[in-house]
């Protein structure tokens, strides 16, 4: 007995399936996902390497773009290469410790990406509702004091899923019909009550991100009131300009997340290979757009870019 109780307690490793229905078509549907991993990749990198060594760029904006850059690549690489793997070499099994770290590291880097977004709404409104007080508030200090806080704040609210998942015993099906390891679909697999991991998978998370957005909001509200006060047309165009790469990437990020769950919580009549394609494209896409968005918006950046990858054609000019 205690041997079968061990057993249940430490279920060894799972078996990620892909996705059901369309294991003929995973060598093809690997290709689009490992190009767009390769941009992501590469677009972060890129920004990260400019925002170190360029000076002009140590300014807190572009701090809160390389905390995004940074938690970006760690939700990539959390799911993509494993996704690959089983695409394409079927390497399906993965240990229990294995997927603990997956599911951290995924759920982690989502709550990091929404904290960084508020972060940069709150940079955006002191520089355009509080533009002389921005340089004494957002200092480097504080800087330091709210990327710790942004950190702090997403591994507190997702330690306990681990915690909750570890203690659950596993002694039933370890097929997992998913790309990657995630909450409740691990924890489904328990041959126990699973309420405290759906009500805290559903209720925390749902909490901390409406009230990201109400504050984003709250910020956009007054900035928008202070941006229409202005003067002149061409400084409200230029107040508005520099909001706009960070609007397009709140949209691409939280539109999906907010369609994902309700489609987990009410679309019952959608398949599950939707949503598991779906979850996929959401690990990949937006770490790969988010760094073009602020490449082509950001004139700091798209310069910095073009003379990292044209100098002489830069030089010339």
């Amino acid at each position: 007995m205690a041997t079968l109780n061990l057993t249940s307690f430490n279920p060894g490793s799972f078996i990620l399936v892909g996705i059901p229905g369309l294991e003929q078509f995973h060598i093809w549907i690997g290709i689009p996902f490992f190009t767009i991993y390769l941009v992501a990749l590469a677009g972060n990198g890129i920004l990260l390497y400019l925002i170190t060594v360029d000076h002009s760029l140590h300014e807190p904006m572009f701090f809160f773009l390389s905390m995004l850059a940074s938690a970006d690549l760690v939700l990539c690489t959390t799911c993509v290469p494993k996704t690959l793997g089983i695409f394409w070499l079927k390497a399906q099994k993965i240990t229990f410790p294995g997927c603990l770290t997956q599911l951290f590291f995924l759920h982690f880097s989502f709550f990091l990406d929404s904290a960084i977004l508020l972060g940069m709404a709150f940079d955006r409104y002191m520089a355009i509702c509080c533009p002389l007080r921005y340089t004494s508030v957002l200092t480097p200090r504080t800087i330091v004091k709210i990327m710790v806080g942004i950190v702090g704040r997403s591994f507190g609210v997702i330690l306990p899923v681990v915690f909750l998942v570890k203690r659950l015993p596993f002694c039933k099906s370890r097929i997992i019909p998913h790309t990657y390891c995630e909450h409740i679909g691990v924890a489904r697999l328990a041959c126990a009550d699973i309420s405290i991991n759906i009500w805290y998978g559903f209720a925390v998370p749902v909490m901390t991100i409406i009230s990201d957005l109400v504050l984003i909001g709250i910020s956009y509200a007054l900035i928008l009131h202070a941006v229409f006060h202005l003067p002149s047309r061409d400084a409200r165009q230029k107040a508005l300009s520099t909001c706009g790469s960070h609007v397009c990437v709140i949209l691409i990020f939280y539109t999906p997340a907010i369609f994902s769950v309700l489609t987990h919580r009410f679309g019952h009549n959608i398949s599950r290979t939707f949503h598991i394609i779906f979850a996929n494209l959401y690990v990949a896409i937006p770490p790969a757009l988010n760094p073009i968005i602020y490449g082509v918006k950001t004139k700091q950046i798209r310069d910095k870019v073009i003379l990292l990858l044209f100098p002489k054609g830069m030089k010339s000019q």
